[in-house]
């Protein structure tokens, strides 16, 4: 694997990060003094460039070699004010490196589940994130010369700046693609349970492309305008237990999801990000609107959204036939019936 990344960073003339020894990592880190962050890849130290800057150094495992490769590959040409900046890496035999500019704030999942005054975030501030989370994955798959899918969206790889201005991080699993390709071939599923698309599971329902990014991120909107996890075994209703569904059950008899003290603008966004979650997390990728739309449904009306198909949980329930519009767009038309009934409700 040591020759397969040097062979990769040889051979490779477009890389601007700067290439660091291990020495000069636990000379930047303090010798590992100081942990921000650990996941399946490492862990992950905050650290003082020379100039004074601060870092955040990613400590990869052994067997991550081909993460390695993926993330130095794709990240290390992005240049856009909203997906965290690499700095540098390393590669010393087994001893491997990610350098990135340092988040203050840290990753949005301690806010999403926090129950802490002390660290949470408005319904607006939520909102926002959300909607600038939209606009940086719609710029990996449309605003490059390639086709950058990330395939792990999720609440933890989510860095917000001082602001609150959010930035992707973490692109070990991405895969680059020419833009254009609809479908795209992967050798293994990839990414976090929970936030993976159905379709990298059940190749029956469709091919995976953009639509698997689509997905993850509805699972992640979802978390956000609820507060708490998607899947939570400890919830005290069973039926609540997965609550996508329940809360697409909700919907479809007239009934709402509602936060305790929340005032009349922020239920209407709350519910904003609701629908355009349920419309994200649909089963067949066909059915998932483009990130383009996702970020037309979060930026317009709610009373102008109309309600998704029912949720299914996989190809084996029979698709409901009473679909409340008889149609597959997520936007309205201009006819009075969709926006009053969805208002009424």
């Amino acid at each position: 694997m040591y020759d397969t990344i040097e062979d990769f960073l040889q051979s490779d003339n477009n890389l601007i990060p700067i290439r660091y020894s291990y020495s000069d990592i636990k000379m930047m880190t303090n010798r590992f003094n100081e942990k921000v962050g650990e996941g399946g890849f490492g862990c992950v130290f905050k650290g003082k460039l020379r100039s004074g800057r601060f870092v955040a150094v990613k400590i990869l495992g052994k067997s991550n070699g081909q993460d390695f490769i993926s993330e130095v590959a794709t990240i290390g040409r992005i240049h856009h004010a909203n997906i965290v900046n690499l700095v540098g890496y390393c590669v010393e035999g087994s001893k491997r490196a990610l350098i990135y500019n340092l988040m203050p704030k840290g990753s949005l999942d301690k806010y999403v589940y926090s129950k802490e005054r002390s660290i949470s975030l408005s319904c607006r501030k939520m909102y926002e994130i959300s909607l600038g989370v939209a606009q940086e994955i719609e710029y990996l798959h449309r605003g490059c010369d390639m086709q950058i899918l990330h395939f792990d969206i999720k609440p933890h790889n989510i860095l917000l700046d001082e602001n609150f201005i959010p930035k992707i991080f973490d692109f070990g699993l991405a895969k680059l693609y020419p833009v254009g390709n609809t479908i795209v071939s992967l050798t293994a599923a990839r990414g976090t349970m929970g936030y993976m698309a159905p379709e990298l599971f059940y190749k029956n329902i469709g091919g995976v492309s953009y639509k698997a990014d689509v997905y993850s991120f509805g699972m992640l909107l979802m978390e956000m305008a609820s507060r708490r996890k998607n899947l939570n075994a400890d919830i005290e209703h069973s039926s609540q237990i997965y609550f996508p569904l329940w809360v697409s059950e909700q919907f479809f008899m007239g009934k709402e999801f509602e936060m305790d003290d929340a005032t009349e603008e922020e239920k209407k966004i709350i519910k904003k990000m609701i629908i355009t979650a349920l419309w994200c997390i649909q089963l067949k990728p066909s059915d998932r609107p483009s990130m383009n739309k996702v970020i037309e449904m979060l930026e317009g009306e709610v009373e102008c959204l109309q309600l998704p198909p029912k949720l299914l949980l996989c190809p084996q329930q029979e698709k409901p036939r009473d679909n409340l519009h008889g149609n597959s767009n997520p936007m309205c038309s201009n006819t009075e019936l969709t926006c009053s009934t969805l208002s009424a409700r």
